[in-house]
């Protein structure tokens, strides 16, 4: 469940690049329901923002199993498991239209991260939120999307002080680019950083 203060931490980040003119869209990588991708799309709409999109990327198949052999840190993670977590597609399309927000301004990409985000149709991500609870769901999307980030941009990781896999997928990620940023505390649990 996301929140009311990372649903504010969305809002907040997305009118941060929208008022500083930070180009890209919004890209969430584990939707689950889609709480999070329907309130970067009701921001853009209340900004009346039609040169950016929302990408709601996930399996909606639930979390993969996991590739101890190349992802160590997730031995022994059962996610995969919960049945909670894996949501149809058309039940998160279900969810937007509810609030009227089912448009050609909401992408959905469907598949694992390893699969989808090496070749997704997105020049600049402006706001990316990580929820993939595991090492190989956080790092994949930060491998081939940060360079995608301009100055500026957001990184939001849902889950980094409860989930440790994704916490250390995230502290490998910025070492091996010399990065030292500030992590931004949300709500205890989820936390941001800007692009420098």
């Amino acid at each position: 469940m996301v929140g009311s203060k990372r649903l504010e931490n969305v809002r907040r980040l997305l009118e941060s690049v929208i008022g500083s003119d930070v180009p890209g869209d919004f890209v969430e990588t584990g939707v689950w329901r889609g709480g999070a991708s329907i309130m970067a799309r009701a921001v853009l709409q209340a900004y009346c923002v039609t040169d950016r999109r929302v990408f709601a990327c996930d399996s909606f198949e639930g979390l993969p199993r996991p590739n101890p052999d190349k992802f160590p840190v997730d031995e022994g993670s059962v996610f995969h498991n919960y049945v909670d977590l894996s949501v149809s597609l058309d039940a998160v399309r279900s969810n937007f239209a509810k609030f009227d927000l089912l448009d050609d301004q909401v992408v959905f990409v469907k598949g694992w991260f390893r699969d989808t985000m090496p070749t997704l149709p997105c020049k600049n991500v402006a706001v990316l939120r990580l929820d993939g609870d595991m090492y190989e769901s956080t790092i994949d999307p930060l491998v081939h999307l940060y360079d995608r980030i301009p100055t500026g941009g957001w990184v939001i990781v849902d889950d980094y002080n409860v989930v440790p896999a994704a916490k250390q997928a995230v502290d490998d990620f910025l070492q091996s680019r010399s990065l030292d940023l500030r992590m931004e505390p949300i709500d205890g649990v989820g936390v941001c950083f800007r692009v420098p």
